[in-house]
């Protein structure tokens, strides 16, 4: 007779992903002429609940390399920018979110500066990130049991234990000596 069991476990209740386009402005310290680089390091970020929505805050720092003066010298100035998103994480089997559930981010594509230009003597750059969520949260597993009692099963040998039948008189006891002498 086969029954049901109801197993309690954590598993990803709910997954999700956001594309970001965010904008800035730096103001350098000289007037730029020319853009030479820039980069995006130092990336950290973590996720919260709030009002039933998955709240994402996070920070990086930009580095512009930049000539000026007639592109005869060269300076980096680094601005560090702190950003706040929203994701909205759709749950499976009606699961509600709550204080209980782990939310796990991931970066799935670091922050890359995308657009720069140089406008009023200031640098403008659009940034790129894609990041990601999983909703970590209770969930029910059913499963089939079966009531019936599973037997070993006993395995026997084919080979009969063979007895030695040796008469210790029977032994020679020059068998070291004259092994040793006949060599």
């Amino acid at each position: 007779m086969t029954s049901y069991r109801e197993i309690v476990t954590k598993a990803i209740i709910g997954k999700c992903k956001k594309t970001s386009n965010s904008t800035y402005e730096i103001e350098c310290d000289e007037k730029p002429n020319t853009i030479l680089g820039c980069w995006v390091i130092n990336h950290t970020f973590n996720g919260g609940i709030k009002a039933n929505k998955v709240n994402l805050n996070g920070s990086f720092d930009i580095n512009v390399w930049y000539s000026y003066d007639n592109d005869t010298k060269t300076s980096v100035v680094t601005r560090k920018f702190d950003y706040t998103d929203t994701m909205k994480v759709n749950l499976k089997n009606n699961n509600q979110l709550d204080d209980k559930c782990e939310i796990i981010v991931e970066c799935l594509k670091q922050p890359t500066v995308t657009d720069v230009k140089i406008n009023n003597g200031h640098v403008n750059l659009k940034v790129e990130k894609e990041l990601g969520v999983e909703v970590i949260g209770n969930t029910t597993v059913k499963i089939a049991v079966e009531d019936d009692y599973d037997e070993y099963e006993e395995i026997f040998d084919n080979e009969q234990e063979k007895e030695l039948d040796i008469n210790i008189d029977d032994l020679n006891d020059d068998f070291i000596n004259d092994s040793i002498v006949n060599k």
